[in-house]
């Protein structure tokens, strides 16, 4: 509205200012009004059009004090109302002195008549009641209007009294709204609708809830545009309430709407209900869509195919009517039409392409399209729905206008060229070629990082594909201007370059780095080098030269890494070499922080212990998430400057380090990942757990959600029955429980048995209830009367015991802790279908990491070996390394070995299986 306001203003001045200039009459007493036309169309093309430029605020506030004349000019005080709204949506900044005086000099202008300057000046009064103070005053001006005779005044006036409106006021003027809701003039009801749903967010709901009448009676209105407000205000005010917005769908789907927008509400609001419900139990909404797929208006119909396709779990069969509109949308004559047709068909080829093959033909006669967008999502479409022999012809029609598309849609490109790789890795070759050539080409960070993750993905993979990946990551990162993909790329050669056939190949690569680039990437090239070095030993005398030489470095970091590591590889130590190289220290950052601040303030004779900091929890091959994925506006070079997040371990840490009872508990060993459901999400009550393992204890963190708005629950609690080698310690009760503000109880359970690892514990949840008011909260009475609810059993398993880290060299750790602590066994798994599924569940029960990909089996292999990593509870590092093969009859045979710093935990792991 601004940006068109503003147009015509600047139109209007340019007519004036060509009304007011001198005639030009010539012999014949002819105008020459074309040549002053022409100056001033010369003067739009130099870009001189907006009158509003180099608008001063002191001069405009001088400007304002025109208001205050007897006699007003309506042009004139609608220009400088335009200059004041300028100067606002530009971000000029009033003092509240400024603004104030502004304020009221601009009341004034309700005394002239003129319909634009009253329209001007409610927009006015809006944008000012942020900054100035007592815009209550004007409250009687606006409600005057609100309910004038003049139908142009109402709507804004209803606008910009409820933005200035205090909500104690709110029902000083609920009988004007009831009446604006239900208005005869479209324009009004639907001022007062979206009026509404601004005065919810006020905290005024309870209010806007007793208008449901009325607003039920603005949903069957004849006007598009207020049946689509009123549809929007009903679901805002029963949102809450589950029951009623699905009763809401239901009739409504049975009455013709005739809003296209209110269609296309109904059909979002739908979505969610089916969310929320048992697909089984919602089959007249999926009829509805499939109803919608007919209607009339493309808007809705195109919604509707949307909504099918972002339905969970939903199955090709059910996709199969959006794809067909979807299809005859291809052959749409509006590029907008044909866009978002080829848009959501690329998005269902991600995880049903066969569903979209019929489409390939219209998708290939789009290639051709003038709009490259829409060419763009074709082509990376028929990537991942068409044959292998076509891959090639679609890349060299894709690489004839990569230039001309921009970095979101060459984006979209790489992504489609990462899942062609996964579907036919033969093609690695040409495909790795093309990605190649697209990381040489001028291009922003996120298109460059997207390049980087596609063949880092291959490389990992498709083992073919990974030397040839690695030399063209060697040679992007040449020529490369990103300090973390660098360093990533460099992460990457030192895990997996020491394992090709000819490392040394990637030596000059690494070390024109520790020459050529920044600190950040020079200190992780000398870290690559020492990998190397530590890997193979025909190469470590080469790899010393290029780390002494490091050693003169102008960083410090460079410099130390390189001592480091010079002096461990000097000694030729295996175990060391896995300790401090090849294996880096899997320590949470925010925690090592916590841990030394803590040593340092209580000063001790003992050295600082590495087993108290807690083990981060995300591996280290993971593609890092900080790159490109933060805030927006964040460049990437101030993200290397931004402190480590906490992880969620971290948060709890803090939390559970408040209580006085579990100071002296010792550091968190691990958290649950996921919060364990001890209730349906329908219940009265919704309660989950989580389980913190400490060395000796275990502390439950039980979150109760009071869902009965008439109940004020006190001294909340869950009781728990003691497993065999367990003791209850004590438990920190909730004081009070209100509707809707979830809290937290806590119960510590003590290890009597130091080998206990198994057990279930059964659970009441305990607590007093006292009947209130629904809406203030407030109970009836002090006595009330104690009550109790059954919840769902809590088990603890061995995966509790065990926290998850990444050993990138599995070798060099199992030959450091050695064959001291080692049990082997071997087991008959009858339950298991195969050997992936084999790998997951034991993957899962054991609560341990995969390494090196081993948790990946190619093809239809009959053995395979599962090498798995994690750190037992106390510290104690467990390896293992499982022996797949697959029976004669059901099932699959295992050959456990597992290796430990501790033979208990040696012996607790292996057992498990069993």
């Amino acid at each position: 509205f601004y940006a068109i306001f503003f147009l015509l203003i600047a139109v209007h001045s340019r007519v004036l200012a060509i009304q007011t200039t001198p005639a030009i009459v010539d012999e014949g007493g002819r105008w020459k009004m074309m040549n002053v036309l022409r100056a001033y169309k010369k003067d739009d093309e130099d870009g001189g059009g907006n009158p509003f430029a180099n608008l001063e605020k002191t001069v405009v506030l001088q400007e304002a004090r025109t208001f205050n004349n007897n006699v007003l000019n309506a042009k004139k005080c609608g220009v400088i109302l335009t200059k004041i709204l300028y100067l606002i949506n530009q971000g000029t900044t009033f003092n509240s002195s400024e603004a104030t005086d502004t304020f009221f000099a601009v009341t004034k202008l309700f005394q002239s008549k003129d319909v634009t300057l009253r329209r001007l000046v409610y927009l006015t009064i809006k944008e000012m009641s942020k900054i100035a103070d007592d815009v209550i005053i004007v409250t009687s001006s606006l409600t005057k209007d609100m309910t004038s005779k003049e139908d142009q005044y109402r709507a804004s006036a209803i606008r910009a009294l409820i933005k200035i409106t205090d909500p104690s006021m709110i029902q000083g003027i609920e009988r004007y709204m009831k009446q604006a809701i239900v208005d005869r003039i479209p324009a009004v009801s639907s001022a007062a609708l979206v009026s509404s749903v601004h005065l919810c967010h006020k905290g005024t709901s309870e209010v806007v809830k007793r208008w449901v009448n009325e607003v039920q009676e603005a949903v069957t209105s004849d006007n598009a545009m207020v049946q689509y407000h009123a549809l929007g205000v009903l679901h805002h005010i029963r949102k809450h309430d589950r029951l009623a917005v699905s009763k809401m769908v239901t009739k409504l789907i049975r009455s013709s709407m005739r809003s296209p927008f209110g269609y296309c509400l109904l059909i979002r609001i739908a979505c969610k209900v089916l969310e929320d419900e048992e697909r089984s139990s919602s089959g007249t909404l999926y009829d509805f869509l499939e109803t919608c797929l007919r209607h009339k208006s493309e808007m809705v119909v195109y919604e509707a195919a949307r909504a099918m396709v972002n339905l969970r779990n939903v199955t090709a069969r059910e996709l199969q009517p959006a794809v067909s509109v979807l299809q005859m949308f291809l052959t749409s004559s509006k590029p907008t039409v044909r866009f978002a047709a080829v848009k959501t068909l690329n998005r269902i080829a991600m995880l049903h392409p066969e569903s979209v093959t019929s489409c390939n033909v219209d998708l290939e006669n789009l290639i051709s399209d003038s709009n490259r967008s829409i060419a763009t999502l074709a082509i990376t479409t028929l990537l991942k729905t068409g044959s292998e022999p076509s891959v090639e012809r679609l890349m060299k029609q894709i690489g004839s206008f990569m230039s001309e598309i921009s970095d979101e849609f060459k984006t979209v490109v790489v992504e489609a060229i990462q899942s062609v790789c996964i579907k036919f890795p033969r093609k690695h070759h040409v495909l790795m070629s093309f990605l190649s050539s697209m990381a040489r080409e001028e291009g922003g960070f996120e298109y460059k990082k997207a390049i980087v993750n596609t063949i880092v993905t291959i490389v990992e993979e498709n083992p073919e594909a990974k030397e040839a990946g690695l030399l063209h990551l060697c040679e992007f990162i040449e020529d490369c201007e990103h300090v973390e993909l660098a360093s990533r790329i460099l992460h990457l050669l030192g895990r997996e370059g020491t394992r090709t056939s000819k490392p040394h190949k990637f030596i000059r690569f690494i070390y024109n780095r520790v020459l050529l680039e920044s600190p950040p990437v020079r200190a992780a090239a000398v870290t690559c080098l020492a990998k190397f070095g530590a890997s193979c030993d025909d190469l470590l005398p080469s790899i010393l030269v290029l780390l002494e030489r490091s050693l003169l470095d102008s960083d410090d970091e460079v410099r130390d890494r390189a001592l480091l590591y010079l002096e461990i590889l000097k000694l030729k130590q295996k175990s060391l070499s896995s300790a401090y190289i090849l294996n880096p220290l899997n320590l949470s950052v925010v925690g090592l922080e916590r841990a030394l601040l803590q040593y340092c303030s209580q000063p001790s004779d003992e050295p600082f212990d590495l087993k108290s900091v807690p083990i981060v929890t995300a591996p280290i091959n993971e593609p890092l998430k900080s790159m490109g994925e933060a805030t927006p506006g964040v460049s990437a070079t101030m993200k290397t400057a931004m402190p480590p997040a906490a992880s969620a371990q971290d948060i709890y840490a803090e939390q559970l380090a408040a209580f006085p009872q579990f100071e002296k508990l010792g550091p968190l060993f691990r958290s649950s990942d996921k919060p364990l459901e001890l209730t349906e999400s329908e219940t009265e009550y919704v309660v989950r757990c989580i389980k913190h393992m400490f060395q000796n204890h275990i502390v439950f963190q039980f979150d109760v959600t009071n869902t009965l708005n008439d109940q004020l629950l006190e001294k909340v609690h869950v009781e728990m029955e003691e497993a065999e080698g367990f003791s209850v310690v004590s438990s920190i009760p909730i004081p009070k429980l209100p509707y809707g503000h979830p809290a937290s109880t806590y119960t510590l359970v003590e290890f009597t048995d130091p080998n206990a690892v198994t057990g279930t514990f059964l659970n009441t949840l305990k607590f007093k209830v006292l009947d209130c008011d629904p809406n203030t909260g407030e109970p009836d009475d002090e006595v009330g009367f104690d009550d109790e609810y059954v919840l769902e059993n809590v088990d603890l398993t061995v995966a509790d015991h065990v926290q998850r880290v990444m050993k990138p060299n599995f070798a060099a750790s199992w030959e450091e802790i050695g064959e001291e602590n080692q049990v082997e066994e071997t087991f008959a798994l009858a339950s298991m279908k195969d050997i992936p599924d084999a790998i997951k569940q034991i993957t899962s029960f054991m609560g341990m990491q995969p390494c090196e990909r081993s948790d990946k089996v190619e093809g239809d292999k009959t053995s395979h070996t599962l090498l798995l990593a994690g750190v037992f509870r106390g510290g104690h590092d467990v390896l293992v390394r499982a022996r797949l093969a697959k029976s004669q009859g059901p099932g699959v045979t295992m050959r456990i070995t597992v290796r430990s710093t501790n033979l208990n935990a040696c012996e607790v792991i292996a057992a498990s299986v069993g």
